[in-house]
């Protein structure tokens, strides 16, 4: 049974996390999706083409992506090379406290580079990236022609 995980699931967005998929065939040729949906609705993915090891696992830390939205090794690529499907959007956060962004992990067989719902994966996982950690206080600032906000930690 092929299983992929984020490790630690939920985590701040400037933390970094480990991605590991298990359960594969040795040298299977998979291709890791990622994306999410922002606050408004518009969706940010990247993929990443890898062929498992021996033991029939997958490491974006020690494994190079064979192509995809990035090559070589990057622990955190599949986060770094999200892209939106609309040219020229950016992805932003404006509810910083209230919500994490949720990126869901995909394993798909083979080398996939369409998007279509009736793929079914091997493996999914979310991870949740939170912009504020816990106990962080946010003040507003109004000072004259200042504007902005002091986040203040526990």
């Amino acid at each position: 049974m092929v299983e992929v995980t984020v490790t630690p699931q939920s985590s701040l967005a400037d933390r970094p996390v480990q991605i590991r998929v298990r359960g594969l065939s040795p040298s299977q040729l998979v291709t890791l999706w990622a994306w999410l949906k922002d606050e408004q609705g518009e969706r940010f993915q990247s993929r990443a083409f890898f062929r498992a090891d021996g033991a029939g696992e997958v490491d974006p830390g020690l494994h190079a992506a064979l192509g995809g939205s990035y090559s070589g090794v990057w622990p955190m690529g599949l986060f770094w090379f999200l892209q939106p499907d609309t040219l020229f959007r950016r992805l932003v956060k404006r509810d910083v406290a209230g919500s994490p962004f949720r990126v869901r992990l995909e394993v798909l067989d083979g080398l996939s580079m369409g998007t279509d719902p009736r793929e079914q994966p091997l493996a999914s996982c979310e991870a949740e990236r939170w912009y504020r950690g816990p106990g962080v206080q946010r003040v507003p600032v109004r000072e004259g022609r200042v504007r902005g906000a002091l986040f203040l930690p526990p």
